[in-house]
């Protein structure tokens, strides 16, 4: 397999292939869900007709961006919303829900976390870390219910919970830095369903970061009123150079929209200045690449099992996402993985990831992605606290090569340095 060129010695390969020949049905299955979201994609842009004028620049204010209308159109299409809000202004996912939640809340009312604390950089954003600007200083107050032991909803204590001041809830889909399962579309489904029971106006608010494509069904199909993510993340596909979405119920997208630009404007502004296409094609090409980086993560899952580490979740296992989570018992295990992750990257491949002390996180954070999009963790990377229970999250991977390869590295990495043993 032409493997030597990267140093990996017959044993590991060995080893790993031998993994891999047990996972072609699962990787059947993954298929058979990437040709029906593909099918999806291509319909809404037909539908929508697409054509290459709406790949042309708009500039200044962006009146009258027709590629910018038909992208939105197309999103709103894929995820079955009223209407959606797709722009390069919206510039991480952490960004898209900090407007999703300014543009949809208003003093004195209250947001709901029910899956436990959000992910780190939204700490500051709801004032959970004391920050500037974040939405506890204009009045907005925060409460969150812990998941049972099981992982699953506490409803009792939900039902508590909410007020007649609750305004909105968010969930978070992926497990984020928590070593948890991630939920499917259709648990999120039930959680909105037993909320909206309770208080139909509640506005909920889905974070879809790392989800996209991975099932036939997103959160808006099952109740969700805003469904919220990155396109450098999974439906960017690798091209969409920045960016981030926001799809939804039409009054509460215009809401968001009238945040991103300004009260009046909403969405009748803002240039796409020539990002229209990348946007579009790597759109086009998300559910394969979506696809790519499942069956790098199972990979990687069923050969950490074999070695004998926790993982999350199993190779066996339904996925809901794309992250892999292993628990590496010790930073040096820790470590040793991100090297070798970063040695099968094609950009800084040649640089050795080290543990520093990230701005919105409460512990050192080691980060290798050597991406052609900066931060883009659709590409194969892998990232994780120096804190117990020490465990990595593992994700990306625009081509099934590339996957596999930068995961058969970090085991040789491991191996050379006497960490693991087969």
């Amino acid at each position: 397999m032409n493997l030597e060129l990267f140093g990996i010695d017959k044993q590991t390969q060995k080893f790993c292939e031998e993994i891999e020949n047990t996972l072609q049905e699962t990787f059947a299955d993954i298929d058979k869900t990437m040709h029906y979201n593909g099918a999806k994609v291509l319909y809404a842009m037909q539908k929508n007709r697409l054509s290459d004028i709406h790949f042309a620049a708009t500039t200044g204010y962006g009146y009258n961006d027709l590629g910018r209308e038909v992208i939105e159109a197309i999103y709103a299409d894929i995820f079955h919303a009223e209407t959606a809000l797709v722009r390069p202004q919206l510039m991480s996912g952490t960004h898209a829900l900090t407007v999703a939640l300014f543009g949809n809340l208003r003093p004195g009312d209250e947001l709901l976390s029910p899956v436990g604390k959000p992910y780190d950089t939204l700490h500051g954003v709801i004032g959970i870390t004391k920050t500037n600007g974040s939405l506890k200083e204009f009045g907005v107050t925060y409460k969150q219910v812990e998941l049972l032991e099981d992982f699953s909803f506490d409803y009792e204590a939900i039902k508590q919970a909410i007020t007649p001041k609750t305004k909105m809830v968010t969930i978070q889909r992926s497990k984020g830095y928590s070593y948890r399962p991630t939920f499917s579309v259709e648990q999120i489904g039930e959680l909105i369903s037993f909320i909206k029971d309770i208080r139909s106006d509640i506005i909920c608010m889905v974070d879809n970061c790392y989800g996209e494509f991975v099932s036939t069904i997103e959160p808006s199909d099952v109740g969700a009123d805003l469904v919220v993510g990155s396109l450098i993340k999974n439906i960017g596909g690798g091209l969409a150079p920045t960016g981030g979405y926001i799809v939804g119920k039409e009054e509460y997208v215009e809401n968001s929209a009238m945040r991103l630009t300004a009260p009046g404007l909403g969405k009748e502004v803002g240039a796409t200045l020539g990002l229209n296409q990348p946007v579009l094609q790597g759109l086009f090409l998300a559910p394969e690449v979506v696809a790519n980086a499942l069956k790098g993560a199972i990979f990687a899952s069923a050969i950490f099992e074999k070695l004998g580490f926790d993982v999350m979740p199993t190779s066996k296992e339904k996925r809901h996402d794309i992250i892999q989570a292993i628990n590496m018992n010790n930073p040096e295990n820790i470590i040793a993985f991100c090297e070798g992750i970063q040695k099968g990257a094609p950009v800084d491949s040649f640089v050795v990831p080290e543990p520093w002390a990230m701005p919105g996180y409460d512990s050192d954070v080691i980060m290798a992605a050597g991406a052609f999009i900066q931060g883009a963790s659709i590409e194969l990377s892998a990232d994780a606290p120096i804190k117990p229970p020490y465990t990595v999250f593992f994700q990306g991977g625009l081509t099934h090569y590339h996957a596999r390869i930068g995961m058969i590295i970090a085991v040789q990495t491991m191996k050379d340095k006497g960490l693991i043993k087969f």
